[in-house]
């Protein structure tokens, strides 16, 4: 009987603490959660790293700083998202016709120039105009691409754009910034180079120009405003500011002295610096870049490298972390495909080339590959030593790069010889003339959401054009050109998956890793999101949604039962 009093005091207990509990649970608890409430006004100041020459964005293609500014005040006819699909900015709709010649795009309605006047499909051919006649600051290939299509304002908002042959990545060349033409349209090229216009711009974007910040007669900064006529959602932040410094530090320097609230490019120089800032919020994207090592298949001298195990064993061999944390400080991303990952077109499931010191041996023993009996120290096939000469970009951190990787080959008992170049030297002679057995390249793919990888890979680009590699697979060609012609991007898709794959399986290169861009701000400054970038301007494709944390909203949090 004791024992069972026992039982039914702990069953008695058990049951009141249950039914505690779930009373508790049945009565909601309430908290609350003070939010940012976005509202309108306040002033933005950035610190930009550099000078700025022209705000027009025909003129800057070689000045980081004026693109940063163009950005804001001037619009494009489509803008890219975070995945490189191409999104209608002032464009409203387009169409493509079924051979893939003929794109019809037609404007939003009533678009403004911030002087009031009316933006229209002749704004649009002005401004193509321009860009074929180009001039030394147009890049040649741009100017040599638009003057072989023909553009037709066919009414005030609807343009057509005929071209020689089915382009699929053409969109890609619809991100320029227009022109007004009321404004520029009586001057020549080289007029518009110097005038007045380009320190005074008028665009159609989320803010204008209002004045130059100046001391002494030099101009410190820039002072933009948003703008009454823009199209879109208008801006939260009333006013945003542009100071120009020549360094990070100095532009660390005016954050900390309260001068700025964000640092336009935060590099190694000051990284650390700002990571321990307690009010400073860093995002960080990966860059349109790509360090690669390019092989000579073409090459006799090296006709090893022929082999695609000997590839593979040189990619085992390689850590690639280990280069990005004590090159890059860790700002970088190991790479593992041709393609920059998180576009659309990149495919997830490649498979990845680890650090395999063991594997890469054996890979080197099934090519033949093996150490002389008289015990020397480089691998030997048919008395030919393992061996080549590895070129690089002649700067600190490549230099630092290539002797890492020297050290890890020569681990593998591959004689590997390092030699400096410009990179000018490297690309325009070297690569150019399939000069060189082994190189360590960055590929620059900025401003190109559309990956089109035909130029480096496609068995046509071989001789005489950027495919240094001469790799020479037909099946991987065949993919790359059809993708080049076909508009559906779900096939598109599924074509560059099958050109990833093989090119994994050969290797004619060996990705390396994509560096990353770092952006400081300060943390009153809300709304910010920064995805993949395609140019360092990308960094205020949502600068309309950007807000300073002058309100707040309490949310009372009540828990579903």
């Amino acid at each position: 009987m004791k024992k069972l009093r026992w039982q039914l005091i702990i069953i008695f207990l058990t049951g009141l603490v249950v039914g505690i509990l779930l009373f508790t649970e049945q009565q909601p608890v309430t908290t609350t959660q003070k939010t940012p409430e976005p509202v309108q006004g306040g002033i933005y100041t950035e610190a930009l790293i550099g000078t700025p020459q022209r705000l027009n964005p025909l003129l800057d293609f070689y000045n980081t700083t004026d693109r940063d500014i163009n950005r804001l005040i001037f619009s494009s006819l489509v803008k890219f998202d975070g995945r490189g699909l191409p999104v209608g900015d002032l464009a409203d709709t387009w169409g493509v016709s079924k051979d893939g010649t003929i794109y019809n795009l037609t404007l939003k309605e009533d678009l403004r120039w911030q002087d009031g006047k009316p933006l229209t499909a002749s704004d649009v051919a002005f401004t193509i105009q321009m860009m074929q006649i180009g001039g030394e600051i147009v890049p040649a290939d741009i100017q040599a691409f638009w003057n072989e299509i023909e553009v037709a304002a066919l009414d005030e908002i609807t343009l057509q754009f005929r071209l020689p042959e089915p382009f699929a990545p053409f969109m890609d060349y619809l991100t320029f910034g227009i022109l007004p033409q009321h404004i520029l349209g009586d001057l020549s090229f080289e007029e518009m180079v110097d005038a007045p216009f380009n320190l005074q711009p008028v665009g159609s974007g989320p803010y204008r120009f209002e004045r130059w910040i100046t001391d002494n007669d030099k101009i410190q900064g820039v002072a933009l405003v948003g703008s009454e006529t823009y199209y879109d959602s208008k801006p939260f932040i009333e006013q945003i500011v542009f100071q120009f410094y020549p360094s990070t530090e100095d532009a660390f320097a005016a954050y900390q002295s309260g001068k700025v609230m964000g640092i336009g490019s935060v590099d190694s120089a000051i990284l650390q610096k700002v990571l321990a800032e307690r009010n400073i919020n860093v995002y960080t994207s990966r860059s349109p870049e790509m360090a690669m090592i390019l092989f000579n298949l073409g090459n006799d001298e090296v006709n090893f490298l022929q082999d695609v195990n000997v590839r593979k064993a040189l990619y085992h061999g390689i850590q690639r972390q280990k280069i990005i944390d004590q090159v890059l400080q860790g700002q970088a991303i190991q790479a593992h495909g041709p393609i920059l990952p998180g576009i659309w077109a990149a495919y997830d499931g490649l498979p990845v080339f680890e650090y395999d010191p063991d594997l890469a041996q054996q890979l080197l023993k099934d090519a033949g590959f093996e150490l002389p009996a008289e015990g020397e120290a480089i691998l030997k096939k048919d008395d030919r030593i393992l061996a080549f000469t590895l070129l690089y970009p002649d700067d600190e951190e490549h230099r630092l790069a290539a002797e890492m990787l020297q050290a890890f080959w020569e681990d593998l008992n591959i004689q590997v010889m390092i030699e400096g170049i410009t990179y000018d030297q490297l690309i325009n002679e070297r690569l150019a003339n399939r000069d060189y057995q082994v190189a360590l390249v960055d590929l620059n793919l900025a401003q190109s959401p559309d990956p089109d990888p035909y130029p480096f890979w496609d068995t046509a680009m071989a001789e005489n054009g950027q495919n240094y590699t001469q790799w020479d697979n037909r099946i991987a060609s065949e993919y790359l050109e059809q993708a080049r012609i076909t508009v559906d991007f779900a096939e598109r898709e599924r074509l560059y998956r099958n050109f990833q794959i093989l090119f994994i399986q050969e290797l004619p290169a060996l990705p390396l890793y994509y560096p990353v861009y770092n952006y400081a701000v300060d943390q009153q400054v809300q709304g910010v999101r920064m995805g993949p970038l395609f140019d360092a301007s990308d960094r205020f494709s949502t600068i309309t949604e950007w807000f300073l944390e002058t309100g707040q909203r309490t949310e009372i949090l009540t828990p579903t039962p």
